[in-house]
């Protein structure tokens, strides 16, 4: 028997362009049973419907890459699907997840409506948290990829890195190339970043294929990817800083479309945000407005280093 992945998109019907978005990526067959990031909390029961036209019956492990309500938000009731099943996510998460109320509310004081419709994630038993180690017995590494958010890690399994939102958002175009955007939290650090991403390169041997959490997999040129993603990144703080450095009293408001435009004209990955989907390129917009705010700011406070 062969290990078997297979990617669950939870498409938000009630935001425009969340759809080829969230990856929620089921592994099983050969091997211990798990999911990696089962989604918000809205789209609890399609997971659990979809797990059960493909004959799941048993979970070993809920993987979290990280705890935002996108990705961590429907663990409870994948547990009362599969009581069995042990939740991993980085130590530091745990006390989030055993009591949300901080999550959602700072969720919503950045995400707003979006954060209405993900919805409010109960708490995860303390029972049911496992640790790295439970893991590794089973030939799962843990890669700590805190570039994304503080709490972020990645998986590799088997050749098939899960590496969550270390590399970005990515979309496959179908013509050998890609649309790939730094996704950066509000609080983002450069050096964090790049550290997390060297992280994943320095893997020997490469992993076989990336499993995004935005969205889908890799086969091969996994390596190429990785830098692609570290040069985007820098790419993208050189671009703010310069264009800071010409706008120095310029709020936000005014400096993100400046950057915006510049980053479209040169950035060749996110150059294709024109051949994605109307409603894709609406949302993405949208994202690279937030992956800027959290670069603006990083620029701004080390202005004076």
């Amino acid at each position: 028997m062969s290990t078997r992945l297979d990617l669950i998109d939870l498409d938000q019907s009630g935001l425009e362009g969340y759809r080829r978005f969230i990856s929620c990526w089921l592994s099983h067959g050969e091997g211990p049973s798990f999911i990696v990031d089962p989604g918000p909390a809205s789209t609890a029961a399609v997971l659990t419907a979809k797990l059960g036209e493909l004959g799941v019956t048993h979970l070993d492990y809920i993987l979290l890459t990280h705890i935002h309500l996108d990705h961590g938000g429907a663990t409870p009731q994948l547990l009362d699907a599969f009581p069995g099943a042990r939740v991993v996510c980085q130590p530091k998460a745990r006390a989030h997840l055993m009591d949300p109320a901080r999550l959602w509310e700072g969720s919503r004081s950045v995400l707003g409506a979006v954060a209405d419709a993900y919805g409010e994630p109960r708490p995860v038993p303390e029972n049911t948290l496992a640790g790295y180690e439970t893991l590794a017995a089973d030939g799962i590494a843990v890669i700590p990829t805190p570039g994304h958010a503080p709490h972020h890690i990645s998986f590799l399994d088997r050749g098939t890195l899960f590496v969550g939102e270390a590399a970005g958002t990515f979309l496959d175009l179908g013509d050998g190339d890609w649309y790939l955007r730094p996704a950066t939290p509000p609080r983002f650090f450069l050096e964090t970043a790049v550290k997390s991403l060297d992280r994943l390169l320095a893997l020997d041997p490469a992993p076989e294929r990336l499993a995004f959490a935005h969205h889908g997999l890799l086969e091969g040129r996994v390596v190429e990817l990785l830098s692609r993603s570290r040069e985007q990144h820098q790419r993208w703080v050189d671009a703010v800083r310069a264009i800071r450095r010409d706008h120095p009293e310029a709020p936000f408001e005014d400096l993100a479309p400046r950057i915006a435009a510049y980053l479209l004209e040169h950035d060749p990955y996110l150059a294709r945000r024109g051949d994605l989907p109307a409603d894709i390129q609406v949302r993405e917009q949208d994202f690279t407005r937030q992956s800027l705010r959290g670069m603006v700011l990083y620029v701004d406070e080390s202005a004076g280093d």
